[in-house]
């Protein structure tokens, strides 16, 4: 088992592409904390998959984008397994709209979570870490290849990527791997009905492997970078498209 007895914090892993991490690495032998929001059912569904596969999971709750709730949770990690090896900081939210009908609200509810959750996740879990430990961030191809209506959430993924390299460089000496992985177009709750009709036709044919993405496509890359296997790999931004490149149409 390539994460026996290290301790995993996945965020939003109630579902999606974070439970499909949460699955994969609780099956590779680590203690796996599903992080949820509001989705308490769909974090239970994720732990109970794990435990009746062998594995070990427990389920906490924390609005990610909220510092006070961010230090609970990694303080509750602290005293119940007294340590954290590996952060998936996946929690994130996503609005499609032009620019000329982006509202403040909407810029800063994206950015909340999608870049300042993953750096305040990052700042606590790193007072817990041991000798080693690896972060990976969620990040999505639209950060390098942004479609129509995407620009906040692009940019958001964006910061995710030089933050990813930034955090590299400063947490490097301590041990501390950093990477991101790019998914592509990735069928989940969250991402239903955006691939309906001629416009989910159109990234198909843009996609070399001629379809769409599954969480399980991702976990495993998840689960390497995670593990010794990548005790060299760190600043890394690393796509899982299924070979897309450009926007996919």
């Amino acid at each position: 088992m390539k994460l026996n007895g290290k301790i995993a914090v996945v965020t939003g892993a109630s579902s999606g592409i974070g439970a499909g991490i949460a699955k994969a690495m609780g099956a590779e032998g680590a203690t796996v904390i599903v992080n949820y929001n509001s989705s308490k059912s769909g974090a239970d569904t994720v732990v109970a998959s794990i435990k009746a596969a062998g594995g070990k999971a427990t389920a906490m709750q924390a609005d990610m984008s909220k510092g006070a709730d961010v230090i609970r949770m990694f303080d509750q990690v602290k005293a119940d397994y007294g340590k954290v090896d590996v952060l998936v900081n996946n929690a994130g939210v996503a609005v499609f709209e032009m620019a000329t009908d982006v509202t403040e609200d909407a810029f800063h509810k994206q950015f909340n979570l999608n870049v300042l959750g993953y750096f305040l996740a990052i700042r606590e879990a790193s007072k817990h870490f041991g000798e080693t430990a690896s972060i990976i961030n969620i990040s999505s191809i639209l950060s390098t290849d942004p479609y129509l209506a995407s620009s906040v959430y692009a940019a958001t993924k964006g910061a995710v990527d030089t933050m990813t390299f930034a955090l590299a460089r400063e947490l490097g000496p301590r041990g501390i791997r950093v990477n991101s992985i790019l998914p592509g177009h990735t069928n989940t709750p969250a991402t239903d009905g955006n691939f309906a009709g001629e416009f989910g036709e159109k990234l198909i044919a843009g996609t070399p492997l001629r379809r769409f993405g599954e969480p399980e496509d991702i976990a495993p890359v998840a689960v390497f970078l995670a593990s010794d296997d990548a005790h060299w790999v760190t600043g890394e931004s690393l796509r899982a498209a299924g070979g897309v490149r450009g926007v996919g149409y």
